[in-house]
């Protein structure tokens, strides 16, 4: 089991009388895996207890919380029962029950004693009255409770107006930032949180500081979340190169004039063997990807390996035009890809003026859209690919 923070285990063991408590902070301070681990600590030990963990979509929720939870049960080596098609886990009596908010006729009837909203900034307050309501059960080991854990990426959003700064007496709240999980942490990933500060200032004590901001200078606003998407038209890829930053593959189907994104590939760690061995289980015979142009050799070795490859135009500026200019219908479940574009935003320097370049930060999606639309415009509009 990974090693749970002092600071977290004191702030459970001391508010066990508090009915709503918000775990809000930076990003890689460890507030999930230790929230995690609290409500398997629940799920362990309070008798005939009912633990509903949820996110606003029911695909985010697959790929966070419920591997997360999933991960360390399996590594007590406890026997525990998991419906896969439900997904419920059960152990004695006790019983864990993991749904999206896209769906929440399915939550109504249920009894909860303990909730726990994972990045809780993407519920509306509606949600949290609803979900307020289903802990209701009989809890013999004490109080019921909500678990919010969330970025704050809006010093207007009501979880920090009326959670946060709102001195509930019924709740309880933990800031936390990298440097409370910095033992756990790569040297690589520290950088880049603390390189923010020559980036953005928002940026910076939103996900370093673990404060309060205000996500203004929006790039993308040309979107939209669907629910469907096409099976034919015209597709091709976009792909953003990475290992210790997650490696990210789009794909882009243009059908009647509209154009329709969804995530296939989003993650850290893979070599490029690892990455050729997985674009040949996903992708189509011939599909043609536009990759990050920086990184020729590996372009070169997947083509050899006999894709359809080329190196993506590496204007960030016309490329961030060109996608403006289309609506995008972007597939509900690209859920790192929604996370992404949500918060992509121009740089502002110290003084506040707005500069004309993104912060680089959470960008693999968004850069992977861009090579694929704006290369790909920019090849039928000349006929042939140039190589910028």
């Amino acid at each position: 089991m990974v090693e749970r923070l002092a600071t977290f285990h004191e702030f459970f063991q001391n508010n066990q009388d508090k009915r709503v408590l918000a775990i809000y902070g930076g990003a890689g301070s460890g507030k999930s895996v230790a929230t995690a681990q609290e409500i398997i600590r629940l799920f362990l030990t309070h008798p005939n207890c009912r633990i509903l963990i949820v996110r606003k979509t029911l695909p985010a929720l697959r790929i966070t919380a419920y591997r997360l939870v999933l991960d360390i049960l399996q590594s007590f080596g406890l026997k525990f029962y998991l419906n896969k098609s439900e997904l419920v886990a059960r152990f004695n009596n006790n019983e864990i029950l993991f749904k999206g908010l896209d769906d929440p006729e399915k939550i109504k009837s249920y009894e909860a004693n303990y909730v726990w909203v994972e990045e809780a900034t993407e519920i509306s307050k509606e949600d949290f009255l609803q979900l307020n309501l289903r802990m209701r059960r009989a809890n013999r080991a004490g109080i019921n409770q909500m678990f919010l854990t969330f970025n704050p990426i809006d010093q207007y959003h009501w979880l920090i107006t009326d959670i946060v700064q709102g001195n509930r007496d019924d709740g309880a709240i933990h800031h936390s930032t990298y440097r409370d999980n910095i033992r756990f942490l790569s040297p690589e990933y520290i950088a880049e949180l603390e390189g923010l500060i020559h980036q953005d200032q928002n940026y910076y004590r939103i996900y370093a500081l673990g404060e309060p901001g205000v996500l203004e200078n929006v790039i993308y606003r040309n979107y939209e979340i669907v629910d469907d998407y096409p099976a034919a038209g015209d597709q091709y890829f976009g792909l953003d190169f990475g290992f210790n930053n997650p490696s990210a593959l789009v794909q882009v189907t243009e059908r009647d004039q509209q154009i329709y994104i969804r995530e296939l590939l989003y993650k850290s760690g893979l070599t490029n063997a690892d990455l050729i061995s997985i674009l040949r289980e996903i992708l189509p015979d011939g599909a043609l990807i536009y990759a990050d142009a920086a990184e020729p050799a590996r372009i070169q070795e997947i083509r050899s390996a006999g894709f359809n490859i080329k190196p993506a135009d590496k204007s960030v500026k016309d490329g961030i035009d060109a996608v403006k200019r289309q609506k995008l219908h972007i597939h509900r479940e690209s859920q790192n890809l929604i996370a992404e574009i949500r918060g992509y935003s121009y740089r502002t320097d110290k003084d506040g003026r707005v500069l004309e370049d993104p912060v680089k930060f959470r960008d693999h999606c968004v850069d992977a859209l861009r090579y694929a639309i704006h290369s790909h415009m920019k090849s039928l509009n000349s006929g042939v690919f140039a190589i910028a």
